[in-house]
């Protein structure tokens, strides 16, 4: 049984309420600080550094991006919108940066949702232990889980890390959760072609029945304005999005398997 406490205390950089894109029904969406990879697209940089950091606003005044909590005080305003948790089939999502990255908090906080009887899911990249794994698989309705490559070389290249260890939870997670989502951001460059593509949908066509589908994320660059704001380079700033009727293909490609396919998440 997780902790109960909730004075355990994490660092996140915002809470996000009504959300209606990252799990089941309307959400609240708590954004954690820290991540082990650096994915050179990632749309939340300020979300990397497990420390609070300098970051300007939009309107170019300084400020910091980072703040500790406690489960109880981010329970306080999740608890707020209850009443449209219980009538759309919604409730917490954790996201980052990397909850798995903060697990004393994460699972605390998990538990309180639980208490609530409120549904939870987690946007993971899966980097983590085994036994990490194993402490967030009873406190979360639906892992939504980040597949990138199959190439660990390409994986290293532009996500700072090699994807054996992302992979080895992907199979043991298959096997031991009833839901699992498995999304796959598309960048122009990196995985964006059918045999790709058609890699990742064939390793997760091989895995447990938790897996429930493979969603296609098309690349975005809403976040290109935040590395300014943190005084850093956007890495990808001279890759445009992918059009519509490209991401096509690559929906077929990955539909050549029995596992469902859908273009968005």
């Amino acid at each position: 049984m997780e902790n109960r406490d909730g004075s355990v205390k994490g660092l996140i950089f915002n809470i996000q309420r009504y959300s209606i894109h990252d799990g089941p029904g309307i959400r609240t969406n708590v954004f954690l600080k820290g991540c082990p990879l650096r994915c050179k697209w990632c749309c939340n940089p300020e979300s990397q550094s497990p420390k609070a950091e300098q970051m300007q606003d939009a309107e170019g005044n300084p400020g910091t991006v980072g703040r500790e909590v406690t489960v109880g005080e981010v329970m306080e305003e999740i608890v707020k919108d209850d009443r449209y948790y219980y009538r759309s089939g919604g409730g917490v999502t954790l996201t980052g940066g990397e909850c798995l990255f903060q697990p004393d908090f994460s699972c605390a906080l998990l538990q309180a949702c639980r208490d609530h009887q409120l549904n939870t899911a987690i946007e993971t990249t899966a980097f983590a232990s085994l036994e990490v794994i194993r402490r967030f698989i009873p406190l979360v309705d639906c892992w939504m889980m980040d597949i990138k490559h199959m190439d660990p070389q390409k994986h290293k290249e532009w996500c700072g890390q090699s994807n054996e260890v992302i992979l080895d939870n992907a199979r043991y997670l298959s096997e031991h959760h009833p839901c699992v989502i498995l999304r796959v951001p598309v960048i122009p460059g990196v995985n964006d072609t059918p045999e790709e593509i058609g890699a990742i949908a064939a390793f997760a066509n091989s895995l447990g029945k938790g897996v429930r589908a493979l969603h296609l994320l098309p690349y975005h660059r809403l976040g290109e304005d935040k590395y300014r704001r943190l005084g850093r380079t956007y890495a990808l700033r001279d890759i445009e999005p992918l059009l519509p009727e490209q991401m096509i293909p690559l929906r077929d490609a990955a539909a050549k398997y029995s596992l469902p396919v859908q273009i968005g998440g």
